[in-house]
């Protein structure tokens, strides 16, 4: 079958298995309470929340695999997304990694979620899901830069004074966020390429770009930002309360 007459079907991962340690001790970052609800269970609805979602991989602790099950079991998930709870690996690419050797044949699209991005807006996932369907191999969602950014020389002691070095042009830059998109094979292609040094890739859509394959920016949303420290648990929780008032849930 050519690729033009191959149906499209997009699955998402989900990795989770990071313990989050600048929210300070306690549950694995993406397992703390949002609304009464856990940050994963969040994230994982608002993956499938959009239609073209087949399937949710949501790679758990290596040691949590079956809690995260337990998890998602417990929570009212659209019944019309499959879910598939994976142990995952030390850094952030190897649980990718594993996550995507769990897809099923017939996945053309692959989006790669943060579990503490837990309130991105389904429209924003659908436009993710509509470049890579247009041909785009690589998609990356993200906002322009609030911030006039300086570029360091890092101290050799946390908290010394840093020499500045550059001043990027703030019109050329922009924050990335989550979900990133990619076509299946190109990112199947990036994991089995790049080597796994060191901590790993942050960043799925970098991957790609040390491939040389070109890589497109969306709009993303102010309500897609990550979930990191305790500050940004009260934002969290007063996006939830507006959305709440507005929506009547």
């Amino acid at each position: 079958m050519s690729d033009e007459a191959r149906p499209s079907r997009t699955a998402v991962v989900i990795p989770a298995a990071g313990r989050g340690v600048r929210l300070g001790p306690g549950a694995p970052k993406a397992l703390r309470a949002l609304n009464g609800t856990p940050m994963l269970i969040h994230a994982v609805r608002a993956m499938a929340a959009s239609r073209a979602v087949s399937l949710v991989v949501v790679v758990a602790p290596p040691d949590g695999a079956a809690e995260v099950k337990n998890l998602l079991d417990a929570h009212a998930l659209p019944e019309r997304t499959d879910y598939l709870v994976v142990p995952g690996g030390d850094t952030r690419q190897e649980s990718v990694h594993l996550g995507l050797q769990a897809l099923p044949e017939g996945i053309t699209t692959v989006l790669v979620h943060d579990a503490a991005r837990p309130l991105v807006p389904v429209d924003t996932v659908d436009a993710v899901i509509e470049a890579v369907r247009d041909g785009a191999v690589a998609v990356v969602p993200a906002l322009p830069v609030a911030d006039t950014v300086k570029e360091v020389e890092p101290a050799e002691k946390p908290g010394d004074p840093e020499q500045v070095v550059a001043t990027p042009v703030r019109a050329r830059l922009r924050a990335v966020q989550t979900p990133q998109g990619f076509d299946h094979d190109t990112l199947v292609n990036a994991h089995a390429t790049v080597a796994l040094t060191g901590e790993g890739a942050t960043d799925c859509a970098g991957m790609v770009e040390r491939l040389g394959a070109p890589v497109v920016v969306v709009p993303g949303h102010e309500e897609a930002f990550k979930v990191t420290r305790p500050l940004d648990l009260v934002l969290a929780e007063a996006v939830l309360a507006r959305r709440r008032a507005n929506d009547g849930f």
